[in-house]
């Protein structure tokens, strides 16, 4: 297999760190548009023959197909601001290859009654590409993250193994991360926050399909394992809401974050000023977005590392019956910063994000996951995926939930944040 990612950033240098102790790729091709970038991920590699850095404006189409051309790239890993998927996709269908990302293709919430209508949802024109995928005999499997990514592959395995029916699926973000010397430093891209936080949360049911709520709404407090303990964690938009009931047969699918009251109320006062905003307003002779400005003057998630201490988990709550009883799990993926920056010079939330989407590439490169057309992680045997990232040193957890075991969610009945606001700013 020949690798190309596109995007240096956090989780593209990771991947490559996380890759060069394995055997299952010929070249690995990391480009980005700052040169620069892709070749320092690379100058810190133990054995860096097999990568290569190359420098890439992944806006142009064009370009992304004759770099996939020259590369003889039998995959792409699109490891970019979602902003960007929409060329790289089109470009591996051009070029006939096989595509990966880790978030889809970006919502565009109704114009009018954005918490009672939904509008755009994310990834509608990938999935709207299945059929030519299919006909095509190329594989697009998008949000294959950890989260969506690594969750899904937790709600397969449930499906599969460990639920006769299943009632909710719930996946569950949380951390007890800490960053020397900060108020406010996302652990990852600010644009990808806001844009998930601010926009309608999505949730699905079986009876009504995809609908939408108020922004962090239906608070509960989850108690996340391994020492992080009780958090309250709120609704927001995120793929897997939309991609696993394509596949698993279930009532309901939520996805909610552990963000805390602070970072909430930071959210907040982004969205009150305007500096939320990803459309273009005139500054001087020049014209910025409010969002991107912020994500400049912002400290770069993929420095920090350094700074942190704590760990993060991402996982799955899977409630539903087993042989006749009700039955109730959470599996579970914790990752603690201190290692991650010991063993891989990586802090913990980037190096999560990218190991999986490694681990996914070389089930691909084994013939082991199969398929075509467009398809989310949930489409494949969670089996050997779970074992692989056991070998790769990453194993997932599991507890049983409900009276005298781990305690299970619990409720605040509060509606969330009633949107949408007046801002101080005009368009």
């Amino acid at each position: 297999m020949n690798i190309l990612v596109i995007g240096a950033g956090g989780v593209g240098a990771s991947m490559a760190s996380i890759a060069e102790s394995r055997s299952f790729f010929q070249s690995f091709t990391l480009a980005d548009v700052s040169i620069e970038s892709a070749q320092r991920a690379i100058a810190v590699l133990d054995d860096p023959g097999r990568f290569r850095a190359v420098q890439l404006d992944a806006r142009s189409e064009d370009n992304i197909v004759a770099l996939i051309r020259e590369v003889n790239a039998d995959i792409v890993v699109n490891a970019c601001d979602p902003r960007l998927n929409e060329p790289i996709f089109r470009a591996c269908f051009t070029a006939g290859v096989h595509y990966v990302d880790m978030a889809m293709n970006l919502s565009h919430p109704h114009p009018t009654d954005p918490y009672n209508q939904v509008g755009d949802i994310l990834g509608k024109e990938q999935l709207a590409a299945h059929d030519a995928w299919v006909d095509k005999g190329l594989l697009a499997l998008v949000g294959m993250g950890v989260e969506p990514g690594l969750s899904d592959v937790f709600a397969r395995y449930a499906s599969d193994h460990l639920f006769d029916a299943i009632d909710e699926i719930g996946v569950r973000d949380g951390a007890n991360l800490a960053i020397e010397g900060y108020d406010f430093a996302p652990t990852f891209s600010i644009w990808t926050t806001i844009e998930e936080c601010l926009n309608p949360p999505l949730v699905w049911e079986k009876s009504r399909g995809i609908f939408t709520t108020n922004c962090f709404s239906e608070p509960e407090v989850f108690h996340f394992p391994e020492g992080i303990g009780p958090i309250e964690c709120v609704n927001v938009e995120h793929e897997e809401v939309l991609l696993m009931p394509r596949e698993i047969e279930c009532n309901r699918v939520t996805f909610k974050y552990g963000l805390g009251t602070d970072f909430i109320n930071w959210l907040k006062t982004f969205a009150y000023l305007g500096l939320d905003s990803a459309e273009k307003i005139p500054v001087g002779d020049v014209k910025v977005a409010p969002r991107d400005v912020l994500a400049a003057v912002l400290p770069n998630p993929a420095k920090l590392g350094h700074l942190m201490t704590g760990k993060t988990c991402a996982g799955t709550w899977v409630k539903g019956t087993k042989d006749g009883q009700p039955r109730e799990v959470y599996l579970y993926h914790v990752v603690d910063n201190q290692q991650t920056m010991g063993d891989w010079g990586c802090q913990a939330v980037l190096w999560q994000t990218a190991i999986c989407p490694v681990v996914a590439l070389e089930l691909i490169a084994s013939g082991t996951w199969k398929h075509s057309g467009v398809r989310g992680p949930e489409a494949f045997d969670a089996v050997p995926y779970l074992e692989l990232l056991a070998e790769y040193g990453a194993p997932h957890g599991m507890v049983e939930m409900g009276e005298g075991q781990w305690p299970s969610p619990t409720r605040t009945d509060d509606p969330g944040w009633f949107r949408p606001v007046r801002k101080s700013t005009t368009a």
